[in-house]
């Protein structure tokens, strides 16, 4: 098992091909996150870890399934398989520590968004609540709290998240209370990251913040992508102008 360079993520890059999943993209370009094989030279093997996802992908490979990094900081990792194979071996190796669901993958549509209908969005934020850009006083802010801490997580200093990352929080006395930013980036933009903090549920929130950051990446010609883990976040993404793609398979890992 080998832990690829970046110069050497080309190795496996076919193995993904066809795969419109843009924390693969940010690997393989990359921005962030990690990647092996079975063999340097000659793979038939892969594996991609970028923040909590993990992909597999080529011949089912035990040894690629049983790596989970030594200090993973999160508690449980989501695995992805390429197909029923790995899936199997997925559940072979992790048994009772795996819980099987699904997640539902959101189109690529560049040109789908409505400007109008996300400014007017916006408009609706109600009275006595105010948006912020994520700045370095709030990118520590957001870490300190378990349900917004994903908003800037994957990014190790506040330089990396000026530089390359983006979003948006919403505040209410004086306190964040929902926000949407860059969850991982790529080349051409950005996976939202999008949450509320759950006595604030229900208040359109998530849609106010959602769509001052897809009018953010527009304006700065990037690809604001969106994939959702419960039928709430489809409904969400199709306020918002996205359309439902298809459901795939995912595990929920326990490590630790």
């Amino acid at each position: 098992m080998y832990r690829l360079n970046k110069v050497d993520m080309c190795r496996i890059a076919p193995f993904f091909d066809g795969w419109e999943e843009t924390l693969l993209w940010s690997c393989l370009q990359g921005y962030m996150g990690n990647a092996w094989t079975d063999n340097i030279e000659n793979p038939q093997s892969a594996q991609i870890i970028t923040g909590d996802f993990c992909f597999f992908a080529g011949k089912p490979n035990i040894e690629l399934v049983k790596n989970i990094p030594e200090g993973f900081p999160a508690k449980y990792i989501l695995m992805i398989p390429e197909n029923h194979a790995w899936s199997e071996l997925i559940e072979h190796v992790y048994k009772d520590k795996s819980h099987k669901f699904m997640r539902y993958a959101i189109k690529k549509e560049p040109e789908v968004f409505d400007r109008d209908k996300l400014k007017a969005y916006i408009d609706r934020l109600p009275s006595g609540y105010s948006l912020r850009r994520i700045d370095e006083e709030l990118y520590h802010k957001v870490l300190k709290e378990e349900w917004s801490k994903c908003f800037c997580c994957e990014f190790e200093k506040y330089e990396s998240y000026a530089e390359y990352g983006l979003g948006f929080v919403a505040f209410h006395n004086n306190q964040i209370v929902s926000g949407a930013s860059s969850y991982t980036v790529y080349d051409s933009g950005i996976e939202i990251e999008i949450d509320t903090r759950e006595d604030y549920h229900r208040r359109g929130l998530a849609l106010v913040c959602g769509a001052k950051l897809i009018l953010e990446c527009l304006d700065r010609n990037l690809y604001p992508s969106w994939d959702a883990a419960n039928r709430e976040s489809v409904a969400l993404s199709e306020k918002l102008g996205y359309h439902f793609d298809k459901e795939y398979v995912t595990y929920s890992v326990t490590v630790r």
